[in-house]
């Protein structure tokens, strides 16, 4: 076979794997896929799944994603509600397509509020759970579906059906916990959160320190199992240095639990946080790094000192309710050094 035959058969191939993935591109415009080389994570798959209208998870988890692909290994796809006019970033449309990625992933992560997903959606993450895999729920996750009918009724926020197993919804029968309401007022106060000290041998916690996040808190009193790793203290101000609200209690802010108590590998990592500007803060990126890792039995894994720097350029928007960037569709943050997210 001559060199130029050889050159002319790998441009096909190049070819055919570039249209491949502009057709898989085309078919789930909801759908970006990173994939890491090497690392701890090599073999494992994450799906992240947001559609929240205020907390701005469709810039926590793409952030989260790529820390955990290119610097651990993991192939992490994250699955984002559109406008399905026009494929753009819609939080809480609850349009969302390609969950079937389900179906090969070990942790699924959550991060939507209100949602109905149309049923072949909801029985991909349905199925997901009869597995008996693990789940990150953050911030409004604890309310994530509302809505939903028939079968998947039972996934509601306040579920009051007939499967008592599911009583008050995904949030309360998967997470612990299900929408109770607001400690604190956003962009007034903050959240300092304390380590239990009970727990600062859990690996979740190796390495975190200092963490503060820009959220107001949520009450929360986990059900009856989980193990409390943290709890927050609202404070007067938005800095890690300002004065505790006196008239607050501290309540948890993250926990741990099995939601089918005969598996063990059925682990849960919940926490009443979780926003875009949440993550700046490097023990909370950390403690949920390490969340991923310990959700998948990798505690050998997680090291004081893993890397938990951003990849690309991180640009949070100050979250509000609707105040998500328009425009921007999944194609705009392909690859390691797109913006997240750009200004639109």
């Amino acid at each position: 076979m001559s060199s130029r035959f050889k050159n002319v058969v790998r441009l096909m191939v190049v070819f055919a794997f570039a249209v491949n993935g502009a057709v898989a591109n085309a078919a789930h415009p909801n759908r970006v896929v990173w994939e890491g080389d090497e690392g701890p994570g090599k073999g494992k798959h994450i799906v992240f799944i947001s559609g929240d209208h205020e907390y701005r998870g469709e810039e926590s988890l793409p952030a989260l994603a790529r820390i955990l692909a290119k610097h651990h290994g993991f192939k992490c796809s994250f699955f984002v509600t559109t406008d399905p006019k026009d494929g753009t970033f819609k939080p809480g449309s609850s349009h969302i397509t390609g969950l079937e990625a389900l179906k090969t992933a070990d942790l699924m992560v959550v991060f939507t509020r209100f949602q109905a997903f149309k049923d072949d959606q909801m029985q991909h993450i349905d199925d997901y759970l009869a597995t008996g895999k693990p789940v990150i729920g953050l911030r409004t996750s604890t309310h994530g579906f509302n809505g939903l009918k028939g079968k998947f009724a039972k996934y509601n926020e306040g579920y009051k059906g007939d499967e008592k197993e599911w009583m008050a919804g995904f949030g309360e029968a998967i997470l612990g916990e299900h929408w109770v309401g607001h400690y604190g007022r956003n962009h007034r106060q903050s959240s300092r959160l304390q380590l239990e000290n009970d727990q600062l041998d859990h690996p979740i916690l190796r390495g975190v320190k200092d963490v503060h996040t820009q959220c107001g808190g949520y009450n929360a009193h986990p059900r009856e199992g989980s193990i409390i790793l943290a709890k927050g203290q609202i404070l007067n101000g938005m800095k890690f240095a300002d004065p505790p609200d006196p008239n607050k209690e501290i309540l948890p802010v993250v926990w741990i639990r099995h939601y089918k108590a005969d598996n063990p590998k059925s682990r849960v990592f919940a926490t009443t946080q979780g926003a875009s500007e949440d993550i700046l803060n490097e023990g909370f990126r950390r403690m949920l790094v390490n969340a991923h890792f310990w959700c998948l039995g990798m505690d050998d894994a997680i090291k004081a000192d893993n890397d938990v720097s951003f990849v690309g350029p991180y640009n949070p928007v100050t979250f509000n309710f609707g105040g998500y960037r328009k425009g921007v569709k999944t194609a705009d943050i392909e690859g390691w050094d797109t913006p997240i997210l750009g200004k639109k």
